[in-house]
């Protein structure tokens, strides 16, 4: 068994929380409102659930691969990062959203994805005046093919 996540759900007819059908450990996330945004609008759309979050964890919210297609909206920030510390009722989650064109969401269409992660371990930087290891050849360098 896994860890235990309390969850609030703003909505009670909102579908509940699954796993994708076996194909990923990523969990859809439904927008909690109808919306119509015109071009260049720029929004965050309830996803209309709060959650607690275990010490140690973090979740990770990205767009699902057909969000852009279906809707026409990017994830403004390009990924979301919720901390254990964002846990109360009031602490709704949230997709910010720009449309690149006119669009309509329904209430509880699929628009994101999340997963919870274990937190980056504490790290040190240890200042060096060069780094001894064979250049890789710069940005971009690993080919086309």
């Amino acid at each position: 068994m896994g860890e235990v996540i309390k969850i609030k759900y703003h909505d009670p007819d909102m579908p509940k929380l699954t796993y994708i059908d076996g194909k990923s450990d990523f969990i859809d996330l439904r927008a909690a409102e109808n919306i119509h945004m015109a071009k260049g609008a720029y929004k965050i759309i309830s996803l209309g659930v709060s959650m607690e979050i275990p010490e140690g964890y973090e979740a990770i919210i990205l767009p699902r691969s057909s969000t852009f297609k279906k809707y026409k909206i990017l994830m403004a920030n390009s990924q979301g990062v919720i901390d254990n510390s964002y846990c109360s009722d009031s602490d709704v989650w949230g997709f910010p959203a720009y449309a690149v064109d006119e669009t309509v969401i329904n209430k509880y269409d699929r628009i994101c994805q999340f997963r919870i992660q274990k937190n980056q371990p504490k790290i040190e930087f240890e200042e060096v005046d060069y780094l001894d290891n064979e250049s890789r050849g710069g940005f971009g360098s690993t080919g086309i093919k």
